[in-house]
Order: structure tokens, then sequence, then C-alpha cells
């Protein structure tokens, strides 16, 4: 568990406070800081820079000289790339530098990048900012008090101050963002990560309320498991007492049939006998 410098309104120093395990994990993935930079940089170029080839440029609509006899090379276009105000090889074209980045992939790297500071003792927690108007140096002040001056710092607010961000925006070492937007980037950019203890704490509270949420809906699937066996039991009975039933008639039938049998097979032999004492 890492813990944090904290200070109060006044720029006091307080106790060192602990950092949540939700956030700060203990996790530093390189890789995947890398791939999350460089993708963001990627994704702040316009990409609208752009050349013009031969065919864009004007003139050359015929050929300089003829082919042969002139003793110079052979050229076609005054367009072509070797001759000056001729288009370009292989002119840069206007496309899209975006590069989409998977969520948990974002999630991970957000938190390497705050393990990084936390690992190096480089986060800290103050009370929240009160600021009636925009004041640069009373921001520029605060940061002095707490051992951060001519540093670069990224100050992460607990929901959106006007005043913070205006206060902050003239100072070229200072980044203002509210807690929860900020980039990778701006955590890496930054020498120290200051922020407001009242959004660590809201971290710590929404993280129990996600983690019972999954439990309260395990009982109600279990009820209908427990009462499905008590019908199958009764169920399992009654048709042995109707194949019970279903068997009577039909060793009945066969019996008769067979006792019957014999008996017309007997006359034709009587009938012979007869003949034969005749005969």
């Amino acid at each position: 568990m890492y813990k944090a410098r904290y200070y109060k309104t006044d720029g006091k120093k307080g106790r060192a406070r602990a950092l949540p395990d939700v956030l700060f994990d203990g996790v530093v993935n390189e890789g995947v800081l890398h791939q999350v930079v460089k993708a963001y940089l990627a994704n702040q170029r316009q990409g609208t820079h752009a050349g013009k080839n031969r065919s864009a440029v004007s003139g050359g609509s015929r050929k300089p000289w003829r082919q042969k006899g002139t003793g110079r090379a052979r050229q076609g276009t005054i367009r072509a790339a070797q001759w000056t105000g001729g288009g370009r090889a292989f002119p840069a074209i206007p496309h899209s530098w975006n590069q989409k980045v998977p969520r948990k992939v974002r999630a991970l790297a957000r938190r390497s990048a705050f393990n990084a500071r936390a690992e190096a003792e480089r986060v800290v927690l103050v009370d929240g900012f009160e600021m009636d108007l925009p004041k640069t140096s009373q921001l520029r002040d605060y940061l002095a008090a707490i051992e951060l001056g001519g540093t670069k710092v990224l100050v992460l607010t607990d929901g959106q101050k006007q005043n913070v961000y205006l206060s902050g925006r003239n100072l070229p070492e200072v980044e203002v963002r509210v807690f929860g937007t900020e980039s990778v980037y701006d955590i890496l950019w930054a020498d120290t990560v200051v922020i407001e203890r009242e959004a660590i704490d809201g971290i710590e509270t929404a993280a129990p309320a996600e983690a019972a949420a999954p439990k309260a809906e395990e009982p109600t699937a279990a009820p209908p498991v427990v009462e499905e066996p008590a019908p199958e039991e009764v169920a399992d009975e009654e048709p042995v007492a109707e194949a019970a039933d279903a068997e009577e008639p039909v060793a009945d039938e066969p019996v008769a049939e067979a006792a019957d049998a014999p008996a017309a097979a007997e006359e034709p032999v009587a009938e012979d006998d007869e003949e034969k004492d005749d005969a």
C-alpha cells in the first residue's frame, strides 16, 4: 500500500495518508504506457499537412527540348521532381492519424502511471482548494508553500472548479484537470501529482458499493433450484402405477390365444384318424 504526503488548506503538513488500492495497486506496465502515450500524441495531429505532386503544379505542357542531339539530358516536362518549381515525388497527403486503444488497456495505463508516481513518492494529497476569485499568485504561493514551486505540477480537483482552473492557466508549469479526466500523458508529464483529498475519498466509498452489488443478486436465483426436486419425485411415482395397470390386459390376451391354439390344432388330427379307419 502506497502512502502520500498530506497538506492542509493553509499549507501545513499533516500525517501521511494511505492511497486506495483500487487505483494504486502497485502494477506498472511500461509496454502499455508506451502504447497509450504514443496513441495520445498521434491523436493530437490534425493530419492536414499536404504537398503538390507533378500533376498539381502549373506549367510543363510540352517537352522542354527534343529528345536527341542537344547534348543535354532528356526531359519530358518541367513539372518533374528534379526541376525547380516542379512537383514533389512523394508529397504528404492529408489523412487521419487517429489510433484507437481498448478501454481496459487505457484503464491499465492510467493505473500504471499513478503507481509510477506513487512509487517515487510524487503523489500529494491536499484539502479542497477554496478560491472566491481567480488568483494566479494565490495558487503559485500555495504550491511554493508545499515545496512544489518551480516544478511541473498536475492539479486534480474534485469536480469542476473554474477559479482554480483560471488561476493555473497562466502558470506554464501547472496543469489543472478534473480528477478522472486526466490523460496518461498528463500524469507522466508532471513531476508531482496533487490530488484533492475529497476526490480520493470518493473512490474509496464507490469501491465497496460495486463489490456488494453482485452479492445481492445471488439469493434471487437460488430458491428455484432448491424447490425443483420435490415435484420430480411425485412425477416419478405416478408412471409406476400406470405401468402396472397397463401390463394386466397385455398379459391376459396372449394367454387366451395360446389356450385356443392347441384346440384348433387337434381337430385336423382327429379327422385324419377317421379317414384312415374308413380306408
